[in-house]
């Protein structure tokens, strides 16, 4: 029985923090920062509750069950659960979330030196998923290429940007915004939760597992523990990264305190702190932090894809890449129009698989909760998908009015009412479970 080695280990864990490592892990918490100035510790706290606690508990959940969505959606039903795994797989795969890791790292990478125009992004894009191909035509060398040599190239050049807000900030901490005066916690909260990394780690579970079984590890108590390890790696990389990131946004109000997103805040600090380096520092971060998810979720859909279809492994990597590079081409505009309704409607859905999963100890039959609590948060996560597309007015008065509509966890009083009632009928009605033993 193999076993993996400390250094092995830890390039695992690596791998893992680059492939979570988006360009939006990166702009949310300068932005963040920014506004919340003084209440700085409350809205990080929030913030990483949701974007480093629930990828966690995502990867923990996968890793109890073996690494792949399928058994996370057994309780549902063959048919139901191969509908929410394919649907997510396509929408952080090759209809949403891949090409756009091509676009804004075009957009924040390449398009202030070469122009923000088709031909230099056709040029960027071919030979960036040239790149993610090559990457993830062999899903066996991702903790060599990416966990070893990748992964700490986007470290060291994470640790001088970071490094750089902590000892050379460009300004005091700044004044709280509005939004934040009355619960920063919650703000930071809200914000973390739009990182949509937990429907990121749903995916990249089984990125992990093959990639610890390729390392020859066959033992199955030995592929969860070295899954959980390398979560806790990546969450303690990304903790870091945000606090780092939060500091930089709330001591950066005197230099971008008009600053509308976190591209602004972090170009004018890297041009207030490095001028013209500073640039090209900022677009070194951004595109290996694209290019590790981008491989990541490619290599997710072909493991996936190859495993439903009668298809191999690169024939679904070539086919998904190459319809990227065509979707990527769109323009980044287009992208987020579309992806960010449907991104929304599915993220509840992911974090109450995750948690069912969890707690399935205390369900005496999984699909007697399952089913019912699934149910009640498609009926809300689509609503709102619907109202994050602007189509609010074509919904029921009952769906704005709930709390926390408006920062789209709608759906989170009733799913726990849900919960309760479907716990409860589950109790009334005997222990299966004891049955089935």
């Amino acid at each position: 029985m193999n076993v993996l080695k400390k250094l092995d280990l830890l390039a695992l864990g690596f791998m893992t923090f680059a492939l979570f490592l988006g360009a939006g892990n990166i702009i949310f918490p300068p932005s963040a920062g920014l506004a919340a100035g003084e209440s700085i510790g409350l809205a990080a706290l929030g913030f990483l509750l949701t974007g480093v606690g629930l990828p966690l508990l995502t990867i923990v959940a996968l890793a109890r069950v073996g690494g792949g969505m399928a058994l996370l959606t057994a309780p549902l039903g063959m048919r139901a659960g191969v509908l929410f795994a394919v649907t997510v797989y396509l929408a952080i795969g090759p209809l949403f979330a891949t090409p756009r890791t091509a676009v804004v790292s075009f957009e924040m990478a390449a398009a202030p030196f070469t122009g923000n125009s088709e031909r230099p992004l056709l040029i960027y894009t071919l030979a960036y998923f040239a790149a993610v191909l090559f990457l993830s035509l062999n899903p066996g060398q991702l903790v060599n290429r990416i966990g070893k040599f990748i992964a700490p190239m986007l470290l060291a050049a994470l640790l001088v940007l970071g490094g750089a807000a902590l000892l050379m900030p460009a300004g005091e901490i700044g004044l709280v915004a509005a939004d934040y005066q009355s619960a920063p916690f919650v703000q930071g909260f809200l914000q973390g939760y739009l990182t949509m990394d937990t429907l990121g780690a749903l995916v990249f579970g089984i990125v992990i597992a093959t990639a610890i079984r390729d390392r020859g590890v066959t033992d199955g108590a030995l592929i969860t523990r070295y899954s959980v390890i390398a979560g806790l790696i990546a969450a303690i990389g990304l903790s870091l990264v945000y606090l780092a990131l939060f500091y930089l946004g709330a001591t950066s109000q005197g230099i971008a305190g008009e600053a509308q997103n976190g591209v602004q805040v972090l170009t004018a600090y890297v041009q207030y702190t490095f001028g013209t380096a500073g640039s090209l520092l900022l677009a070194v971060v951004i595109t290996l932090a694209c290019l590790t998810t981008a491989v990541g979720l490619l290599t997710a859909c072909g493991e996936f894809f190859s495993s439903l279809l009668p298809v191999s492994y690169r024939v679904v990597v070539v086919v998904f890449g190459l319809f990227s590079l065509l979707v990527a081409n769109q323009g980044l505009t287009q992208l987020i129009s579309i992806s960010v309704p449907v991104l929304v409607g599915l993220y509840p859905l992911a974090i109450v698989l995750v948690a069912l999963n969890l707690l399935d100890n205390l369900w005496l039959s999984s699909p007697r909760v399952f089913v019912p609590v699934m149910t009640v948060t498609l009926i809300f996560g689509v609503a709102d998908g619907f109202a994050a597309a602007g189509f609010s007015h074509l919904l029921p008065a009952v769906f704005s009015d709930l709390p926390l509509a408006e920062q789209s966890l709608g759906w989170l009083l009733p799913v726990l009412l849900a919960v309760l009632l479907a716990a409860a009928f589950d109790r009334t009605l005997g222990r299966p479970r004891a049955v089935a033993a």
